[in-house]
């Protein structure tokens, strides 16, 4: 009896990849692949495993494409070696599919995170977007656009010494500087509620539209909701988004002049990514604190703990999971009909909604409803009760008539 092919298999727990890496459960995943934790059978240490989307039944050019951009992830995230950024182990291929190796660390996103606080301290959020921008402004150096920062794609670590801990992750859609796009003409590779302007409009991303996104990011973390609100429809999104009016800021107190500059709509404008890291440490450090410590150490509360934001298993956010594929170059599409009213304020709704599970409509009974009737044993209980004592009533009634 013929077997299987290794490539016809579905990857699950215990599934060894390439003979090396051994998958333990799913941790993640996105528009490109699923994340799994796996033992390095080899090193003896877990990794996090990141499983490309297959390619079985594609065309052989749309599997080539997937598998040069899967390849071109791991050549580019190898680049970037800093403390703030995942690092990637290894690219390996597996019956001819590649799976990158990654570090693992046990952490939160911060979306989980805002999945469960709504907002963050105006000093912490600058320290995360600080820890971010000094990663990116490394990345930068070296050629690297990253073309997606968001709260998804930001990490907090939650255990061992390097407990409190940034670090920028999903290089999957990003480029080097000189490098020739793999998407194809007219279209646009992101998530819009934090996309540059001019992005929006069609130009291409440029180190410009990754302040312009770190700056939506830390925004979101101090506001509760990215620049331009949120919308189910991508792109009426968009639209507010090219327009380049951001709503205006009522928490960010301190760090509001700062993200006025990072959220410059003129690209020229903006500060340079090593420039919004210094401005962002400043706010986060005060002024007693150090800049160098801001940099250096994990996102702390002044008592020198872990915050407990994260600790905690916040389920994952359902506004903007994962990026879009949009069509650009020309005009924008004709704007969809406009948005329910409060369509700004779905990011809270949604959260509230999922912390507990589906919203249940409440029992304005206050009693528990028992069959058709709608009576509960209580109720049943206080009916026979009154009617005992009514008959016990009236036959005292009658004995002392008579």
């Amino acid at each position: 009896m013929p077997t299987t092919p290794d490539h016809h298999r579905t990857p699950g727990p215990q599934y060894l990849v390439a003979g090396r890496y051994r998958l333990r459960s799913r941790i993640g995943g996105g528009g490109m692949g699923t994340v799994w934790l796996a033992r390095d059978q080899l090193f003896d240490r877990d990794v996090a495993v990141k499983q490309v989307v297959s390619t079985e039944g594609l065309s052989e050019e749309t599997a080539e494409n997937i598998r040069q951009r899967a390849m071109r992830e791991g050549r580019i995230a190898a680049k970037l070696v800093h403390r703030n950024a995942i690092a990637m182990h290894d690219v390996a291929l597996d019956s001819g599919e590649p799976w990158l190796v990654m570090e693992y660390l046990p952490s939160r996103s911060v979306a989980q995170i805002l999945h469960t606080t709504k907002t963050l301290d105006v000093r912490q959020a600058a320290q995360i977007g600080a820890q971010v921008a000094d990663a990116m402004a490394t990345a930068h150096t070296a050629g690297i656009i990253h073309r997606d920062i968001k709260p998804g794609n930001l990490l907090v670590t939650t255990t061992g010494r390097t407990a409190g801990l940034v670090k920028i992750t999903d290089f999957g859609i990003s480029r080097l500087k000189d490098e020739v796009s793999l998407h194809g003409s007219g279209v646009i590779t992101g998530t819009p509620a934090y996309f540059a302007p001019e992005v929006a409009r069609g130009a291409e991303p440029t180190e410009a539209s990754d302040v312009y996104s770190l700056g939506a990011t830390v925004y979101t973390l101090v506001e509760g909701q990215p620049p331009f609100g949120v919308d189910d429809d991508s792109l009426a999104l968009l639209h507010k988004v090219a327009r380049a009016r951001i709503n205006p800021m009522t928490r960010a107190g301190a760090v509001e002049p700062v993200l006025l500059r990072l959220l410059e709509p003129s690209p020229s404008r903006r500060p340079t990514m090593a420039q919004a890291r210094d401005l962002l440490a400043e706010v986060a450090a005060g002024e007693r604190g150090s800049v160098r410590h801001v940099l250096t150490s994990p996102i702390t509360t002044p008592d020198g703990g872990l915050p407990t934001w994260a600790q905690r298993s916040p389920r994952p956010p359902r506004t903007h999971p994962t990026g879009t594929h949009l069509p650009v170059g020309g005009p924008l599409p004709a704007r969809p009909p406009a948005a329910s009213p409060h369509a700004d304020d779905r990011v809270s709704a949604v959260s509230t909604a999922t912390e507990s599970g589906t919203h249940q409509p409440s029992d304005r009974t206050g009693l528990g409803r028992s069959g058709p009737s709608g009576l509960s044993p209580t109720m049943l209980a206080v009916g026979i009760g009154a009617v005992l004592a009514l008959i016990v009533v009236v036959v005292l009634i009658l004995v002392v008539a008579g």
